[in-house]
């Protein structure tokens, strides 16, 4: 599964794009320095999302949505494959357009 696919399918569990779900995580007080592991707990506790998913919405919250997906997985046929390095945080609907 892609990064992308893993914050769309965040986004259809969660009903909120990631970049809805990311402005929360910051009113939280989260950032890039905050532990994996609390950002896990409370996508799981208030949202139902599991690690793997929530991890991929940690990336993006670590490393922004320039730098999230690593350079082997872009342009390549693997499992993790994303089209492009940047991921889009503005929700399915803006694709669908």
């Amino acid at each position: 599964m892609s990064y992308q696919a893993y914050l769309d399918a965040i986004e259809t569990k969660t009903g909120k794009t990631p970049q809805e779900l990311l402005d929360e995580a910051s009113a939280r007080g989260f950032d890039s320095t905050t532990k994996a592991g609390e950002v896990i707990a409370w996508l799981s506790d208030d949202y139902g999302v599991g690690r793997g998913h929530a991890m991929a919405l940690y990336g993006v919250l670590k490393k922004g949505a320039d730098g999230a997906v690593p350079d082997k997985h872009v342009g390549t046929d693997g499992s993790h494959r994303d089209e492009s390095s940047t991921l889009r945080l503005d929700g399915l609907a803006k694709r669908e357009n």
